[in-house]
């Protein structure tokens, strides 16, 4: 028999060790074909696919509709966060399903009274200044003028009120127009801006030339059989959840996130229960698991597809704190190979910082991955940029972080109704990272690169070769480690992106 370098995944992480995705290599394949005959398609959960294996995580400093609308398009998926109101979540889902390519369905909106100087705070603050004017400055009320750069330029005196200096003479178009006539529209009017109306002439929406100029097709978009956007939104095992949910479903949410840090419990298991009885059509994704005891019970409840992590976040502090957890590498591998058996999807979240650890977490039998901190920085999160030390920055804090906590966080640490929180996760800052629609783009094609090294075209091919011991990984020492990454140079410009 000829011999094999490196280990099998099962000889690599069934032991008494933890791994984390820094611990181990995976040895390369053979290459006959470019990165780009690489195909990322991917099973979501137990109906639901994607063409990219990317979501974003159910946290307050992450995911809202700009971030879900965002990875749609580019063909992941967002979950919206339960640190809000039932009302305030269900908007935010109903923002993603209203979306339409091109059109801007929340545009900001001033009076006539406001000055040019709010103008000039908000183009400080999102970087553009052509604004609607509705009566009352509230989008959904009757359109009155517009105000560009041209008509404040040189205006000396910036306390002047909008009515004094904003166009009135409009083009407008009226809803229901497609984007092709209401491109052509705009280049026809050579006007920046194109407000959306209604038969009563109240703002719906904007079009903007710069957008057009920018705008490219996302042939990837994950889109559900009506057309529009897949949006998850992630609840609460309380009962709170089932109002919850049900205005979520009116909504149209695409599947459910039932988010705990440990997912193994009665109260997750009735409300996947109650969930899949009720709303039978409806995906669910159960978690946080480690372990095959875990997995189980969640599958048999009638869970959709597994979260997987529980401490390796960089935010997360349970491990720590709880002394109860998992190395991801070992969670991963273990909890998907036991899901495997059910036809049930796996989602490895936590503890990803590189497009390795991505590559990694799907060679380890995950379908997807999800990320908190790679996407917190992006213009898309929420929260806005401030600057620490000259780096432009934005905050991120773990879901059970005091600050996050306080504010409703707790309902996934069963911590609600505690007289004393005790903190599970830090709040922090990371780096800008620039738009998702840059940056999303860079982590693909680092992953099909990633793929070609490994000698697969596709993320099922990758589990065949994992469970068929095709795939061969291999421990790392630290000074592998070291030797693994930029070093014995005097100085070094990092990479935008990591």
């Amino acid at each position: 028999m000829k011999p094999k370098d490196g280990y099998s995944a099962e000889e690599l992480l069934n032991s008494t060790q933890g791994l984390s995705y820094n611990d181990f290599i995976i040895l390369p394949g053979y290459i006959d074909f470019n990165p780009d005959d690489v195909d990322l398609e991917t099973q979501f959960t137990r109906n639901l696919k994607l063409k990219r294996p990317l979501v974003s995580s159910p946290m307050d400093t992450v995911t809202e509709s700009k971030m879900a609308i965002s990875l749609a398009l580019l063909g992941g998926i967002g979950i919206i966060h339960y640190n809000n109101t039932i009302e305030e979540q269900v908007a935010q889902v109903r923002k993603v399903k209203r979306f339409e390519n091109g059109f801007i369905t929340d545009p900001v909106v001033l009076s006539p009274e406001h000055t040019i100087a709010h103008i000039d705070e908000i183009k400080e603050k999102f970087g553009f200044s052509g604004i609607p004017i509705t009566v009352d400055g509230n989008l959904g009320s009757k359109l009155v003028g517009i105000v560009t750069n041209r008509d404040i330029d040189f205006e000396t005196d910036r306390s002047k009120k909008l009515k004094d200096v904003m166009t009135t003479d409009l083009v407008t178009a009226k809803v229901g127009i497609t984007l092709a006539q209401a491109n052509e529209l705009l280049k026809k009017s050579k006007k920046g801006k194109l407000p959306i109306v209604d038969d009563e002439g109240k703002l719906v929406a904007l079009m903007s030339r710069n957008d057009l100029v920018t705008n490219r097709e996302y042939p990837f978009a994950s889109k559900d059989t009506n057309k529009q956007l897949m949006v998850g939104a992630a609840i609460s095992t309380k009962d709170e959840s089932k109002e919850r949910l049900q205005e979520l479903v009116k909504a149209g949410v695409n599947v459910v996130v039932i988010d705990a840090a440990q997912g193994n419990s009665i109260y997750q298991i009735e409300m996947i229960k109650y969930i899949k009885k009720k709303y039978p059509e409806l995906d669910v994704i159960a978690g946080n698991v480690v372990t095959i005891e875990q997995c189980e019970n969640l599958i048999k409840a009638g869970a959709d597809a597994l979260r997987i992590g529980m401490g390796p976040g960089s935010i997360c502090t349970t491990q720590v704190t709880m002394a109860v957890g998992r190395a991801q590498s070992t969670a991963v591998y273990r909890c998907s190979k036991f899901a495997k058996q059910y036809n049930i999807p796996t989602i490895a979240d936590g503890g990803i910082a590189t497009i390795g650890h991505i590559a990694k977490a799907l060679a380890l039998g995950a379908s997807t991955a999800m990320m908190g901190s790679m996407f917190a920085g992006t213009e898309e999160a929420p929260g806005e940029y401030f600057y620490e030390n000259g780096v432009r920055l934005k905050r991120y804090r773990g879901m059970a972080s005091l600050e996050a906590m306080e504010k409703g966080g707790s309902k996934r640490y069963f911590a609600e109704d505690s007289k004393i929180l005790v903190a599970q996760g830090v709040s922090g800052a990371v780096v800008d990272k620039g738009s998702m629609f840059d940056y999303v783009p860079y982590l693909v094609q680092g992953l099909k690169h990633a793929f070609q090294d490994m000698g697969v075209r596709t993320i099922k091919e990758l589990h065949e070769k994992l469970y068929k011991e095709e795939l061969r990984f291999e421990l790392r020492s630290l000074s592998a480690q070291i030797e693994g990454g930029v070093h014995t140079i005097y100085s070094y410009k990092e990479p935008k992106y990591l």
